[in-house]
């Protein structure tokens, strides 16, 4: 499969000489590795602040891509998905998956093999084990009451 974000001709390894705050739009979109992780919607224990993922997908999430469906326009549709972008990742960084890209260089740690930006390999993701492919259930077809009966482990 082709890979659905452009990372061609970007510099070998620039998420370890720009800070966050720096990259191009281009350089942000191609840190995402595709796993789809963060389109799931969450449930948060009110008394812990803990966050636990479902398999219950948000309604533009393409289960055999791990894309949104309508990424430019996806706030027409979902008001509340949240732009991650580096003046608010330290306030999202709670529910972000802890294999995440974003994260993990927000962190100064290193992205994954499988990661497309090491691997060159957009399927890598997949591969691994570590995407959310073919496991999800859309959001319109789980009352919300019953999202804690499709919690799941975080793929990692």
């Amino acid at each position: 499969m082709s890979d659905l974000i452009d990372r061609t001709g970007l510099p070998p390894r620039f998420w370890e000489r720009k800070p966050l705050r720096d990259l191009s739009r281009r350089e942000w979109e191609a840190l995402c590795d595709g796993c789809g992780k963060c389109c799931l919607n969450k449930l948060e224990d009110e008394e812990t602040g803990e966050v636990a993922l479902t398999r219950v997908a948000c309604r533009l999430l393409d289960d055999a891509t791990c894309r949104c469906a309508q990424y430019e326009i996806r706030h027409q549709f979902v008001p509340d998905c949240i732009v991650l972008s580096p003046s608010n990742i330290d306030d999202n960084l709670y529910w972000m998956p802890a294999t995440c890209a974003y994260r993990l260089v927000h962190e100064g740690r290193p992205l994954h093999d499988w990661h497309p930006l090491i691997s060159g390999d957009p399927e890598t993701v997949h591969s691994a084990g570590v995407s959310v492919r073919n496991m999800t259930v859309p959001e319109f077809a789980v009352d919300e009451d019953d999202w804690d009966d499709h919690i799941i482990e975080e793929p990692l």
